[in-house]
């Protein structure tokens, strides 16, 4: 029965010769959602209309570059034997953590460079970042990748999904947890938090953190449900690892802020307080 299971096809369509690939198609699509979410709520806040269009620019490669430099890192041994692989993004395999540090990086610069708050940028950023994670994952889905452990059909069924996931977690001769939908509930529900935290009117840089110990919270019990996970001395997952470093980081930041004063200006001011 279940030999007659056939997964969905990873090519959308194609342009001549040329096939693209779904994995790409939601990645761009969270990206454009992202950058139409920052750009009208950047105007809100005074800033230049074409200001994220401007970091975009260098984020959105940058990011890219980054995130999968780490994974082939982590994976050298399977890449090392194919040269060309490394660059098949389309397959999957971009860690998403090395990518927002490339981001943030990108931002910190870039920040400097046009003389605003990168604070500011920040907490604007945060919800299209997370929302962008969330379209993300179903490309991971498409790939039949990020998958838990095995389980069975009855469990998958158990938790009322429809059809076509179900069938797409079968992989090989099993069923396997979907963990890629797992992260990307947990992430649709960071940023709905995000919209409503945006009303409460936190201070600047508070968005953005709560953004990261937010997923980051999310991310390490759900990496802890996954096969495939990149290892640190094969006994620790580098993604947990990460996960508790940046809550650690996050919340010192906000206390640190809060300490010496560097947090006054709440994201519902429009003045240009570089902090």
């Amino acid at each position: 029965m279940y030999a007659s299971i056939q997964p969905i096809d990873r090519v959308a369509f194609e342009i001549g010769s040329i096939p693209i690939y779904w994995y790409g198609i939601l990645i761009g699509v969270g990206a454009l959602l992202g950058y139409i979410l920052a750009s009208y709520e950047a105007k809100k806040r005074g800033l230049p209309d074409d200001i994220f269009a401007d970091l975009l620019i260098f984020a959105i490669p940058i990011s890219i570059i980054c995130a999968r430099l780490y994974y082939v890192i982590f994976e050298w041994e399977y890449y090392a034997g194919d040269w060309g692989s490394i660059f098949a993004v389309w397959e999957g395999g971009l860690a998403i953590y090395s990518g927002l540090i490339g981001a943030v990086l990108t931002g910190i610069i870039f920040s400097k460079i046009k003389r605003v708050s990168f604070w500011k940028l920040a907490d604007i950023a945060a919800p299209s970042l997370i929302l962008g994670q969330a379209i993300g994952r179903w490309g991971n889905f498409i790939n039949q990748e990020a998958y838990g452990g095995e389980v069975s059909r009855s469990f998958l069924g158990g938790l009322h999904l429809p059809e076509f996931i179900i069938n797409q977690m079968y992989i090989g001769d099993a069923y396997y947890h979907p963990t890629f939908l797992y992260e990307s509930l947990w992430n649709m529900a960071g940023f709905l938090l995000l919209l409503g935290l945006r009303r409460v009117n936190l201070r600047r840089g508070e968005l953005f953190l709560t953004y990261v110990i937010w997923y980051s919270f999310g991310r390490f019990f759900i990496e802890g449900l996954r096969t495939d996970s990149l290892m640190l001395f094969d006994t620790i997952r580098v993604a947990q690892l990460i996960s508790v470093l940046l809550i650690i980081v996050a919340v010192s930041l906000i206390l640190y802020r809060k300490r010496i004063g560097l947090s006054k200006t709440r994201y519902l001011d429009n003045e240009e307080i570089r902090s």
